[in-house]
């Protein structure tokens, strides 16, 4: 495999450059992405068997306890929505809230999918070990927002219930 030798500290500062670009790319991409893409959980952001609505999430990873400590981001683009707190708290509100887990969700995807384009340009360890980074810096988000959007639309199905069948 072709691979372009760069002097170390040229590479650390290509790295680091690079996991920036591709973080702020990825969220550039994400945000201009139109409400009809988002409309609904597609293969890779559909809800898994053992994920239980988020229930796994809660009880094996304790994420509750965790999950905002994490910084936010939502907003740093103009028109973009922070997912710090619920746009309204009724059902339109809420469905904006689920649209906007799913922007963050594929933001976090992509990203870490970059990682791979790191063995251009460094030996096999750094590699290894800038991909490691790019799972472990994403990893998290990505279970916040599906954690967060499972249960949301448990919720959106609870209040779109008739009253008394419930």
């Amino acid at each position: 495999m072709l691979r372009l030798v760069l002097p170390q500290t040229v590479t650390v500062v290509v790295d680091v450059v690079a996991w920036g670009v591709f973080h702020a790319a990825t969220g550039y991409a994400a945000h201009r992405l139109g409400e009809h893409r988002l409309a609904r959980d597609g293969w890779g952001l559909r809800e898994r068997r053992f994920e239980q609505g988020g229930r796994w999430y809660r009880r094996r990873l304790g994420i509750h306890r965790w999950k905002d400590r994490l910084p936010e981001a939502g907003a740093l683009f103009a028109g973009g929505i922070s997912k710090r707190e619920l746009p309204a708290r009724d059902v339109d509100g809420l469905r904006v809230f689920v649209r906007e887990t799913r922007r963050a969700e594929l933001t976090h995807w992509w990203a870490m999918w970059c990682g791979p384009l790191f063995v251009l340009w460094n030996p096999p360890l750094a590699a290894t070990l800038l991909v490691a980074y790019g799972v472990l810096v994403n990893m998290p988000f990505i279970l916040v927002q599906r954690y967060n959007r499972f249960r949301t639309q448990a919720l959106i199905s609870r209040l779109e219930q008739p009253r008394g069948t419930a």
